[in-house]
């Protein structure tokens, strides 16, 4: 991990038909004190998700959440959100993306990346979970989401998809206020070598989401449990970059495929520390033996409605 570069960003806002709108200064930015692992508390720690083979990153703190920012790639390695159920807060959009002045230019994708084609700036930490707190921590807490830090390009019918990928949040978040209001969302492209290579990024084919939070039914109290997630967009990706005529068609929505999968396979995938999250992993318990290869590890599940998620 590296400290922060002292570079400052250019101004720069929405690049297609959005209104331009200044950076957030440097010295706005260092207050914030970004995701805190001891959240899910009287639960284990949950650290921010970091290389274990010694990837070069920098941390973003933002408001209620962090982004791993791998220059290297100009995206995010991966990001993890505070979401408190019992808190958040309705507060308007806004569409003001911003370079973070924390990191170089160079150092992130900015408006270029997304500009006439049918990439949408994807957010990471989705918009509305950092947003909760008194009403001034909320809506700083929504402006930071729109760091071009917290943007990958997703294909638009991925993008745009609540009933699955952007749902999961919401199920989850459902399963677990039964017991506990708080979620941890550790969520990222899974950056591969061989992703393909668009006006100087190369575009992740697969997202990862893990969810962390706590039933109360331990043998000690409180249990951590998590479940993790992958999403395909291969098919859509290949479309975008086969033509500019393509990519002004918006591709269909079952171009993509989303899957419950074992959180120590995300691990795996992306070579982050996901900490107490892969021991947590709700779903090797709740796949039926039967199920599993004869490794017994649990086979990648498609999760095509609600029904089919494990918590």
């Amino acid at each position: 991990m590296s400290e922060t570069p002292t570079a400052t960003a250019p101004a720069t806002g929405a690049p297609a038909g959005g209104a331009a709108a200044a950076a957030p200064s440097r010295a706005e930015l260092d207050g914030r004190t970004g995701y805190d692992p001891a959240f899910l508390a009287p639960g284990p720690l949950v650290p921010v998700p970091l290389p274990v083979d010694g990837t070069e990153v920098v941390v973003l703190p933002y408001t209620h959440f962090s982004v791993v920012l791998r220059p290297d790639r100009r995206l995010a390695a991966a990001t993890v959100v505070a979401v408190d159920g019992a808190a958040l807060r309705e507060v308007e959009r806004g569409d003001s993306w911003f370079l973070d002045p924390r990191a170089r230019p160079d150092e992130q994708a900015g408006p270029e990346l997304y500009a006439r084609n049918d990439f949408d700036r994807g957010h990471l930490v989705r918009r509305r979970d950092p947003v909760w707190g008194a009403p001034e921590v909320a809506r700083r807490a929504n402006a930071d989401t729109f760091s071009y830090a917290n943007a990958a390009p997703q294909a638009a019918g991925f993008n745009r998809s609540e009933e699955l990928w952007l749902g999961l949040e919401d199920h989850v978040l459902a399963h677990a206020r039964e017991h506990d209001a708080r979620l941890v969302v550790v969520t990222g492209p899974v950056l591969a070598d061989d992703d393909p290579q668009y006006r100087g990024v190369r575009v992740p084919r697969r997202f990862f989401k893990v969810a962390g939070y706590l039933l109360e039914d331990g043998p000690a109290g409180p249990a951590l449990a998590s479940a993790g997630f992958v999403l395909d967009q291969t098919p859509l990706v290949e479309e975008v970059l086969r033509s500019e005529a393509a990519a002004r068609r918006a591709p269909e929505l079952g171009g993509f495929r989303t899957f419950q999968v074992p959180v120590a396979d995300v691990a795996d995938l992306t070579a982050l520390d996901l900490g107490p999250l892969v021991a947590a992993d709700r779903m090797p318990a709740l796949v039926p033996a039967a199920a599993a290869p004869g490794d017994g590890v649990p086979l990648w599940r498609p999760v095509a409605a609600p029904a089919d998620l494990l918590l």
